[in-house]
């Protein structure tokens, strides 16, 4: 038996508790939460901390593939020279891939993360995730902008999710964005996430350049699809919709759905949602050092609480991040926008991201009988509850 005290513990009910202790057992399982009188200093066999005790992480949102691109990127080119840059650095080895996949989950793990939603283009993460301490749930993205590619993206994708299941790993299919899936690929994987009733992620307004793309037809996505990737893109008309209606059409409102990045959604994309599908199962996935990366800009986050949206947090991958620390990009949130409460940031990075992967009954909060993770948050200013940058993360189970 383990128990834990601290200056604050973060509470299921997204408090900040003083003067409690956790108790887990030795594999980390919640056995219980106990107040304590105010004032009090020592109890047998409590170990006492500086700082917030916190549930382990949950990233919502990375790419766990392209680790060997570390420090390979240019960053605040835009999502046109972003996408350029990996499409010319793809042909790494299988073995250079495979030893920094290996080094981007040792990373997680020792940020405290206990939980990715993990987007993945081939079956090349399964034997790290095999021995990884951490949770995955890999979403096998689909690309397929041109209409005649729609069965061959497709039986690709589902052969790779056939080889995760085989592994004993979770893993589903879902279309990459608005702008790289045509509508009858689109079909297809409505049709698959229909049958199995799964969570369905996509990248959703992450850029200036989607925008054109879906208003005029041209631009750095358009540019890309024709001159870098060599596809007639005649088929498609602009002008209709926005990308977050187009994919809001495509996505059926029984699936679970993550919007990844929305860096630039609006209100009017929102005002659209609730005529669309059910807010509760909906989730805003905010990856604020990657947009930082790419495009310089961040989501409209007072937007988002305006509408109380279901907000969580991912890392995106080491292509368009410095490291993948949900503690980072909670510090990245507050810095920008000094009015969120730390409260309302541990639950985006906690039970927010569980509920949001279905991993809920297990992760994201100290609850009985739930294994969680035990993180202790130090160096933050505890008078005005703020993090500050001395503040770290180290796991304690």
């Amino acid at each position: 038996m383990k128990k834990f005290a601290a200056t604050y513990l973060y509470s299921a009910e997204g408090i900040l508790l003083r003067n409690a202790i956790l108790v887990c057992d030795d594999e980390g399982m919640v056995l219980d939460i106990k107040q304590r009188p105010q004032g009090f200093r020592e109890e047998a066999g409590v170990v006492y901390h500086s700082g917030i005790l916190v549930p382990g992480f949950v990233n919502a949102h990375c790419h766990i593939e392209f680790s060997h691109l570390y420090k390979k990127i240019e960053e605040r080119t835009g999502i046109g020279g972003f996408i350029g840059q990996i499409n010319k650095l793809r042909n790494a080895s299988d073995e250079e891939r495979l030893k920094a996949i290996q080094v981007a989950d040792r990373m997680m793990w020792a940020a405290g993360v206990v939980a990715v939603g993990d987007v993945s283009n081939s079956e090349i993460s399964i034997q790290p995730k095999l021995k990884s301490k951490i949770y995955y749930h890999t979403f096998v993205e689909v690309f397929g902008f041109h209409p005649s590619r729609a069965e061959k993206a497709f039986d690709h994708a589902v052969n790779v999710q056939q080889k995760f299941a085989k592994q004993g790993l979770s893993a589903t299919i879902v279309p990459h964005s608005p702008y790289s899936v045509s509508e009858p690929l689109f079909q297809k994987i409505r049709e698959w996430t229909g049958y199995k009733n799964s969570v369905v992620s996509i990248h959703n307004q992450e850029s200036k350049a989607e925008l054109q793309f879906f208003k005029d037809g041209d631009g750095p996505i358009a540019d890309h699809l024709q001159h870098n990737l060599d596809i007639d893109i005649s088929h498609w008309q602009p002008g209709s919709k926005s990308p977050m209606e187009y994919i809001l059409k495509h996505i059926l409102q029984s699936n679970k759905l993550l919007l990844v990045h929305n860096t630039f959604t609006n209100e009017n994309d929102l005002n659209c949602l609730p005529d669309q599908r059910s807010v509760k199962n909906t989730f805003f996935v905010l990856c604020p050092n990657s947009n930082l990366f790419i495009e310089n800009t961040l989501p409209p986050v007072p937007l988002f609480q305006k509408y109380e949206l279901n907000i969580c947090l991912g890392t995106d991958s080491l292509a368009s991040n410095h490291q993948l620390s949900i503690l980072a990009e909670m510090k990245t949130l507050q810095k920008h926008f000094p009015d969120l409460r730390i409260e309302t940031l541990l639950k985006w990075a906690s039970i927010n991201g569980a509920e949001a992967l279905e991993m809920e009954r297990q992760l994201g909060s100290f609850e009985k009988d739930k294994k969680p993770g035990v993180n202790l948050i130090s160096g933050v200013d505890l008078k005005n509850l703020k993090f500050t940058e001395k503040s770290k993360v180290k796991r304690l189970i």
